[in-house]
């Protein structure tokens, strides 16, 4: 058996594959906590489908190894499959048929019970995903929206533990989109979420941890929240009218500011002020600057980052797929 604890959903220590000697994935250490949704980033190659057919045991690691609830991702990959529901990118379906018949096909794969059991898990998931009403209509007249959380619905019909969505909200409108975002807020508590996408602010609306791939290495793993606050401290933003010279300087003097980036435009003073002393700058910043009566403060609050301006920093900074942030 792999090291992986069943105290996470996934966990992998130095998995590796390689194809002749091209390195797809290397070394990634990855922990996923049950019960979480975790989003799997990363530009096209960067080894995020590769990941995938290991957790499956689809292809066999190179090197190292890992673990689904504590169970090897090699030697045990029949029972891994049987927690596992799985939602490909481009799901395939018969046309012909309804969502209903859709599912009541796939879950006698994994029901041999009564009829009336099969059928009451069918009717469950369409209601989970928001299909009920249109349960009995072909396939062929359905939206993307509407393919995409049939695809969630076929992924969850056998109460799988650990969910793995492919671009779950790749081209789809922005109602659809929402609608499968919902769909996975409302699935958080009967399972975990693994997913990858390119949809930034998809991920920093629904998930709780980020894991960024890059040439097929590990470059970032935290929690949204810690990777939103960037990696050089708390930085608080100001916009000053009036000449900021001397209370720029008053500012730059402090022990709690490591750094100051001033641009001044129409008579307008715009400061970003990276502090390390959270608890200082919030009780003196502003205090000090507006202690010069000249001043008046038209913005003033810590910077927020997006998911994007951090993403397109790590894999700007990467770019030889050396570095890595975990």
């Amino acid at each position: 058996m792999a090291d992986g604890s069943d105290n996470f959903a996934i966990d992998t220590h130095g998995l590796s594959k390689s194809y002749k000697e091209v390195a797809a994935l290397r070394s990634l250490d990855l922990k996923v906590a049950r019960h979480s949704i975790f989003g799997f980033l990363g530009p096209n190659g960067a080894g995020k489908t590769t990941t995938i057919k290991l957790l499956l045991g689809l292809t066999r690691p190179t090197a190292g190894s890992g673990s689904v609830f504590g169970k090897d991702i090699v030697s045990e990959s029949v029972e891994i499959r049987g927690k596992t529901g799985y939602l490909a990118q481009n799901p395939r379906y018969y046309e012909y048929m309804s969502a209903r018949e859709t599912l009541r096909f796939r879950a006698r794969f994994f029901y041999k019970g009564p009829k009336n059991l099969i059928e009451d898990r069918v009717a469950e998931t369409l209601d989970l995903v928001g299909l009920s009403d249109k349960a009995d209509r072909p396939i062929k007249g359905f939206s993307g929206g509407e393919l995409q959380r049939l695809g969630i619905a076929q992924a969850q019909v056998n109460y799988p533990d650990l969910l793995i969505l492919d671009e779950p909200a790749a081209n789809l409108d922005p109602q659809g989109r929402r609608d499968v975002l919902e769909v996975m807020e409302r699935l958080r508590a009967y399972t975990t979420i693994f997913y990858s996408t390119h949809i930034l602010d998809d991920v920093q609306q629904v998930s709780d941890t980020v894991a960024i791939l890059n040439h097929g290495q590990l470059i970032a793993q935290e929690s949204l929240d810690t990777l939103l606050a960037g990696s050089d401290g708390a930085v608080y933003t100001m916009m000053i009218k009036g000449d900021a010279s001397r209370a720029q300087a008053e500012i730059a003097g402090q022990e709690w500011v490591s750094g100051m980036d001033v641009d001044i435009e129409n008579g307008r003073t715009h400061w970003q002020v990276r502090v390390v002393d959270e608890e200082a700058a919030e009780a003196q910043l502003l205090r000090l600057v507006l202690a010069d009566e000249g001043l008046v403060v038209t913005e003033f609050g810590r910077k927020k980052y997006e998911l994007e301006e951090i993403f397109m920093g790590l894999i700007e900074g990467d770019k030889d797929g050396d570095h890595g942030r975990a």
